[in-house]
């Protein structure tokens, strides 16, 4: 690309040339018309996500290329799809545009979207651009899924486990080495590369759908009623979730309302970067974990038997870390009494509009 081209901005080529130019990241055959036609499968539920992200609040050039940023988008609006059980169909993107943004920061930032998307076959199918006083960007995703395989916040069950499908607080770390290049004196260089990466480039953990999907079909019972009814169905086993792209003390704690139970969490089996062990005191990486966000793992609850078997085939970071409780209390509890117990509250994590 020439200085010329890489210098062009939106308000040189206007709103048709740009969208002539984003055209190239769309399938020919979805865009054109006034929307896309999107075709699920049979006796499936379309699941709709939206995620709107804004520059300086979301993402910065200090911390995210345009292609990380483009990356992190999807992978938002992916980890949605995958916390309800569903596998994507496609997104739309609306995107608002200062007129002084060069088109090549544009045109990188559907590289990354389309990068991420590429590895789960799913393709940009449409969206808008308009000019605003701040980037910003708007992506609804679609997918699909049995209605029997829908996973919702609401169906915890007193006594079941509470699985987290990895590591959590890296994404946080690796954003305060972004911010804060000095620190991390002692981590070595693949130690700091792995942790930034797990800021700028998340991965929507869709992989663990189909593993759980097995886990429960083979656990499941087969009903038979009367004989007059002769029907095979198989007996849903309640798995209650959410991703954990918050912070996993948001995501257990927004379970457990939702379904209203409560929760203990063991402290130390919360899965940790290995990276923290000789980085950060356990009060830092504790916080970074429950509170630091951004981790895209899963949250589910389920019957322990299930919830073990999900834990083995994962590997990597997956663990039990608590079961669910009567009452309303999300208590985090350390079987070596190191620390005493300590309630968990929305108030210690982000919160958009807080003061």
């Amino acid at each position: 690309m020439n200085s010329e081209l890489s210098s062009q901005q939106i308000q040189d080529i206007g709103e048709q040339g740009l969208l002539e130019r984003l055209q190239r990241f769309c399938p020919p055959e979805i865009i054109g018309d006034d929307a896309a036609v999107l075709v699920t499968a049979p006796e499936q539920s379309l699941v709709v996500t939206t995620d709107v992200l804004v520059d300086g609040v979301h993402f910065s050039n200090l911390t995210t290329s345009p292609e990380d940023a483009g990356w992190r988008a999807a992978a938002a609006n992916l980890s949605d799809l995958a916390a309800m059980g569903a596998s994507p169909l496609g997104i739309t993107v609306g995107l608002g545009l200062p007129g002084e943004v060069r088109v090549s920061w544009v045109e990188r930032l559907y590289q990354g979207i389309t990068e991420c998307l590429q590895k789960y076959n799913t393709s940009i199918v449409g969206g808008d651009v308009v000019r605003s006083p701040v980037t910003t960007l708007a992506i609804t995703a679609f997918g699909q899924v049995s209605p029997h395989r829908i996973i919702r916040r609401s169906a915890a069950v007193v006594g079941h486990a509470i699985v987290i499908t990895g590591v959590h607080g890296a994404s946080r770390a690796g954003l305060e080495l972004l911010l804060h290049p000095e620190l991390g004196q002692d981590l070595k260089d693949v130690e700091k590369t792995d942790l930034i990466r797990a800021h700028q480039r998340p991965q929507p953990r869709l992989d663990v759908l189909p593993i759980l999907q097995k886990i429960l079909n083979s656990q499941s019972k087969i009903v038979r009623l009367s004989e007059a009814k002769v029907q095979n169905l198989k007996s849903k086993i309640p798995v209650a979730g959410m991703d954990s792209s918050d912070g996993l003390a948001d995501a257990i704690i927004q379970i457990c309302r939702a379904s209203n139970v409560g929760a203990v969490l063991q402290r130390r089996q919360i899965s940790l970067p290995a990276a923290f062990d000789h980085w950060l005191t356990q009060e830092q990486a504790l916080e970074y974990a429950l509170y630091g966000g951004e981790d895209f793992e899963l949250v589910l609850c389920l019957p322990q038997e299930s919830a073990s078997a999900l834990v083995q085939h994962l590997g990597q970071g997956a663990a039990i870390v608590g079961k669910i409780t009567s009452g309303s209390t999300v208590l985090l509890h350390d079987e070596e009494k190191k620390f005493p117990n300590q309630v968990l509250s929305l108030s210690q994590g982000f919160q958009h509009f807080s003061q």
